[in-house]
């Protein structure tokens, strides 16, 4: 499947399941989109179906796996290629303790060789395009000959395609959180490497919070691509510009009501067929309405009220009270 990767919005644990992508495609038609990532073991041995099931409307959709055993990530890799996504991608850049101790994610950046086995293994079984998202580098390796040595090594097996966080990985005595927040940016480095191998696909990652800061880093840098990740999940409704923006094309931008009544529907028809809740579903949307007046209260029905719901009704009551709201406030502001 061929498709245009300038933006994408970022593989998060526990948020961009199903739901949550299905959630942003009525966002943003083009925006290319990523599961969680899931190891290639919960794959093998776990629920499959559960793990693996999309909607198709959610396509692009790029499956990101975890681990560092070549076999299993083949295998899993397969599954994944016959659940129809659209490439998969290799998570070299999750700082986390159960990371580490599973040994996948920033860790396997100093193991550059591994990850080259790993992806001549998928590639030798799957069909689909394999990526690799990482940092600049991680603990004391040195972010200049280190992330060098390592693409130039793994891009050998036919990668082209690097996602990269542009901070370093810091994996004792900082958490996760603080991983996103506490190594400093630094985008000349990942331009540096563009400059050095203009023939690869790079994409940057890290601290990018509006589409302009994205575009603008396109620009300065001439990476071939941007990803955005918990802006876009606290703050959905900036995607509604990506597509004329980014992708440059003339589509009509949808309401928060509208995407709010056509999420209604989605639960409506998930309920009837899939075991779930309503809750399941909603927690993804709360930001929906952020920064507008009864924003608030929104949030609270729909968290307090959806575990109890069996349908989208209450969300398409809590959307009619709140567009009701707004409409008051500007009103009175006429």
């Amino acid at each position: 499947m061929i498709f245009d990767d300038r933006f994408s919005v970022a593989p998060m644990m526990e948020w961009t399941d199903l739901h949550c992508r299905y959630f942003f495609r009525l966002i943003s038609k083009y925006t290319v989109l990523y599961t969680e990532m899931i190891t290639a073991d919960a794959i093998i041995f776990g629920p499959r179906q559960k793990l693996l099931t999309f909607n198709r409307e959610e396509l692009p959709c790029i499956l990101q796996l975890g681990g560092s055993n070549p076999q299993s990530l083949a295998k899993a890799a397969k599954y994944g290629e016959d659940y129809g996504y659209s490439q998969i991608n290799l998570n070299i850049g999750c700082p986390s303790n159960r990371v580490q101790n599973g040994s996948f994610g920033a860790c396997l950046m100093k193991e550059p060789c591994l990850v080259a086995d790993c992806i001549k293994s998928i590639q030798d079984n799957c069909q689909i395009p394999v990526t690799i998202k990482c940092r600049i580098g991680v603990d004391q390796m040195d972010e200049e000959q280190g992330l060098d040595d390592f693409v130039d090594i793994v891009s050998k097996e036919s990668v082209n395609i690097f996602i990269i966080h542009a901070r370093k990985a810091i994996l004792n005595g900082l958490s996760p959180k603080q991983n996103r927040e506490i190594p400093p940016l630094n985008y000349n480095r990942v331009a540096s490497l563009k400059k050095r191998r203009p023939d690869l696909k790079i994409v940057i990652n890290g601290g990018i919070t509006t589409i302009r800061d994205g575009l603008e880093l396109l620009q300065k840098y001439d990476f071939d691509g941007f990803m955005i990740g918990r802006e876009a999940y606290k703050n959905p409704y900036i995607l509604t510009s990506v597509d004329k923006d980014v992708f440059n094309k003339n589509k009509e931008t949808k309401t928060r009501y509208e995407v709010a009544m056509e999420m209604a529907d989605y639960i409506d028809n998930f309920m009837k067929h899939e075991e779930g809740s309503v809750h399941s579903i909603t927690r993804h949307i709360l930001g929906l309405y952020n920064s507008l007046p009864g924003a608030k209260y929104w949030r609270q029905e729909l968290s307090e009220n959806a575990r109890f719901s069996k349908n989208g009704d209450i969300l398409r009551f809590a959307t009619e009270n709140i567009e009701k709201f707004i409409n008051k406030k500007n009103s009175v502001l006429v």
